[in-house]
């Protein structure tokens, strides 16, 4: 395989979203990508978002995103369109041979997402869903404490929660609260981050069924704005997740096993770019007098020296470098990875639509 510096991956970006100012400078911080194309329904606005987020001179500016796809030496493009577009624009993605990086919520559901895994599985390509803290070094070292039968035991119940208040204007005019841009709303946004973290927590296991917990809370344009969920394993084994666009500022997970338990409070974006910390403690009891624990938690603080999103970029295109420069075949577990994210965000969603009842999920 060719050096990741000699051979950068060339990336395409379909559209000017916000959260597309924070890729485009993932895959410039990346060293094995290079920011190659940039494509809007206006040249205009492609232009401008170009030169206000320090793309480089060569870049290509176009006014449409088939021309971006059209464009023979675009090598992945990143895909952060509305939701209710991503199954038109990566499927011709994929019919185009490039290969895709696809941002959350992935699909509407789990027949849309399949239809996106089948172009790239047909065509030989790389996909990876936008979840960027799965690719931070903390998540693997927390992934090991959930592992280790000595310190943490067998899991027992997660709780996780992403929730942020949205102003007034994003409340009334945001992509991710119109029915026909993300009717998903807010689980399909911050929910997929909560089932994202359980799913991880469970290591990949379904759950045997999903309930909502109370009745959720919408916009008069009957997209949800904030919603409570529990899903239940065969085992019994539980976890339980709220996401909101009317709360606070909240991203954490705690998972509790038989020996240990972990927690973190950052997980989706860390409090500080290079570093991020978590919490765990192991056959923890009553100190003196129960006026403490002992042994004392444990914490740990973890150091990347590019961001997360940008170590995201850099493990995608190391994975496309290999088809292209190489004789290495699509990496497959993204895809089941987001499609088992996909098929609880169905049942949460049915759940929530058939008045709170519990619902049955199969992959």
């Amino acid at each position: 395989m060719a050096k990741e510096e000699t051979k950068p991956i060339r990336f395409g970006i379909l559209g000017c979203a916000e959260i597309a100012r924070k890729v485009s400078r993932a895959i410039t911080l990346s060293p094995n990508s290079t920011l190659y194309a940039i494509g809007s329904r206006s040249y205009e606005k492609a232009k401008t978002f170009a030169a206000s987020n320090n793309f480089p001179s060569h870049a290509k500016i176009y006014g449409s995103y088939d021309a971006v796809l059209d464009d023979p030496n675009v090598d992945a493009v990143y895909v952060p369109l509305p939701t209710s577009l991503h199954l038109r624009w990566a499927v011709l993605a994929a019919q185009k041979k490039k290969h895709l990086l696809l941002e959350k919520p992935v699909a509407l559901n789990v027949g849309e997402l399949d239809k996106i895994l089948e172009a790239c599985e047909a065509n030989g390509l790389q996909y990876m869903d936008s979840t960027m803290w799965m690719h931070h070094p903390r998540t693997e070292k927390m992934f090991q404490f959930l592992s280790d039968p000595n310190q943490f035991g067998s899991l027992q119940s997660v709780h996780a929660t992403f929730s942020y208040r949205g102003s007034p204007d994003f409340l009334e005019n945001d992509i991710r609260v119109k029915p026909d841009l993300d009717s998903l709303g807010t689980l399909g946004d911050t929910g997929w981050y909560c089932i994202r973290a359980i799913l991880w927590a469970a290591n990949y296991e379904l759950p045997k069924t999903a309930k909502a917990l109370h009745k959720p809370k919408y916009n008069k344009a009957g997209v949800l704005l904030s919603c409570e969920a529990s899903l239940l394993w065969e085992d019994n084994r539980v976890a339980t997740f709220y996401c909101s666009f009317l709360s606070d500022m909240s991203m954490d997970i705690t998972a509790i096993g038989t020996k240990g338990s972990l927690r973190v409070h950052d997980y989706v974006i860390p409090n500080e770019e290079n570093e991020a910390l978590f919490r765990t403690s192991s056959n923890s009891d009553f100190g003196e007098l129960s006026t403490g624990w002992n042994p004392k938690p444990s914490e740990f603080i973890i150091k990347s020296d590019i961001p997360q999103e940008a170590l995201m970029v850099k493990e995608f295109a190391n994975l496309v470098g290999g088809i292209k420069f190489g004789d290495s075949k699509a990496e497959n577990k993204w895809g089941i990875i987001s499609r088992k994210t996909q098929v609880v965000i169905d049942a949460v969603k049915a759940s929530i639509d058939n008045g709170l009842e519990s619902v049955l999920i199969r992959y």
